[in-house]
């Protein structure tokens, strides 16, 4: 798939003002400090599309790109960040959860885990919670270039081991890293494929 245009529509933080159009989405989501506006500014080749920051959990709303005029890219709040008081970390997990469960277009949800780590109880809960409520969803590793091979490959076996306890199929996963674009065709070929099956 090539990306001929990505444009900002909306910022909200209800899933009921989320644009009233039937198009696939596919939404984008992960812990604080994962990546995710970078991996989005990758994908769409457009650095300015999501606002990238050196403070994370910046992203406090929903947000919406149209793509090609085809179908919506979406950028969730990121979950698990500690700053903000209990009472924000709530009303950001009231938020997120009504649009995974609530939101007919949401077509797959990208899942992003920091491929630096080893598997991270927040992100294993997190998923295991998709599958109970029965979510589309895919596994995106951010960051492949800031690990040596061995130790890439290491943290994603240990992920996937993990992951075979709670799973019979694993779900699809991708290997990304937004400074050398590894990971964007396969990722836009995959969304393509799926928008072909609707």
């Amino acid at each position: 798939m090539e990306i001929k245009s990505a444009e900002f529509v909306i910022s909200n933080s209800s899933v009921g003002k989320c644009p009233s159009t039937h198009a696939p989405e596919y939404a984008f989501i992960g812990r604080s400090n994962v990546g995710k506006s970078s991996l989005i500014n990758m994908l769409t080749n457009n650095k300015k599309l999501a606002k990238t920051s050196a403070t994370p959990g910046k992203t406090l709303l929903i947000n919406h790109f149209l793509i090609n005029n085809e179908w919506y890219l979406v950028d969730l709040p990121g979950y698990g960040y500690a700053k903000i008081s209990k009472k924000e970390q709530e009303k950001l997990q009231q938020i997120i959860s009504s649009y995974i469960l609530h939101r007919e277009q949401m077509t797959n949800l990208f899942v992003l885990v920091d491929s630096r780590h080893e598997p991270q109880k927040i992100d294993m809960e997190f998923i295991e919670w998709l599958g109970e409520s029965g979510i589309p969803f895919s596994i995106v590793f951010t960051k492949a270039d800031k690990s040596k091979p061995t130790k890439l490959k290491a943290n994603i076996d240990a992920y996937l081991k993990a992951l075979k306890e709670q799973w019979e199929e694993l779900p699809p996963y991708f290997i990304t890293s937004s400074e050398n674009k590894t990971g964007r065709t396969e990722l836009l070929n995959y969304i393509e494929s799926i928008n072909k099956s609707l």
